[in-house]
């Protein structure tokens, strides 16, 4: 398969043991890149990743200097390391159940060369919170994306729904979401990372709080 796997990790070594261990039990020959969005840790990040390394066949680590946030981290890999035909994000505080879940997706994303992304669809307003009539995007904690066609929109950020301007712009020019029951297949935390370090938006993500809980 012409994919790259990519795992962001942010000093959550614990999480990141179990997501890796589990993508490869079903998946060992898949090329996985575990990107290190500048943990500074105590080295317990580096120990891990080098153990996982050494335990995994086809891993790759990639150690960015600083911190740059999650959407930031997806973009800069996908551009700077990535080389394979398809890009499949899978978040740092995952568990992998069961394998068959790439095959079908590529299969999804292959039919078309309309369909931009494979994953779980939901609807995110202007300020990344869901809302029943907002912009659909894929769940990023488990996503697949056609990798050229990513890097003819507008690039992933740092925002409450990092990939938002992204789809938006995919939809503008006649790309396709299509919905994959991918949480079948995996186990997501939710705010595994967030939970212990924030998610780093300071006062402007207070204020976009408040203003989404006001319906403005």
């Amino acid at each position: 398969m012409d994919i790259t796997t990519v795992i962001i990790n942010f000093q959550t070594p614990d999480l990141l043991k179990v997501a890796v261990s589990s993508f490869k039990e079903v998946y060992p020959e898949i090329k996985l890149l575990i990107i290190d969005n500048g943990s500074k840790d105590d080295d317990r990040s580096k120990n891990m990743i080098d153990q996982l390394q050494a335990e995994h066949t086809n891993t790759e680590a990639i150690y960015f200097e600083k911190n740059i946030y999650h959407g930031p981290a997806m973009n800069k890999v996908i551009e700077k390391f990535v080389d394979s035909r398809f890009t499949f994000f899978l978040d740092s505080d995952t568990e992998t159940k069961k394998p068959g879940f790439l095959e079908k997706m590529i299969d999804i994303l292959s039919k078309s060369e309309e369909v931009y992304g494979v994953g779980e669809i939901v609807r995110s307003n202007k300020r990344g919170y869901k809302a029943e009539n907002g912009e659909r995007v894929l769940l990023t904690p488990y996503m697949l994306i056609n990798t050229t066609i990513y890097r003819s929109l507008k690039p992933f950020i740092h925002h409450g729904q990092p990939t938002l301007h992204n789809f938006e712009d995919a939809r503008s020019k006649g790309y396709e979401l299509k919905e994959f029951p991918i949480s079948d297949y995996i186990d997501h935390l939710w705010r595994g990372t967030a939970s212990r370090f924030g998610y780093g938006f300071g006062i402007k993500g207070k204020i976009d709080y408040l203003l989404n809980k006001m319906g403005i």
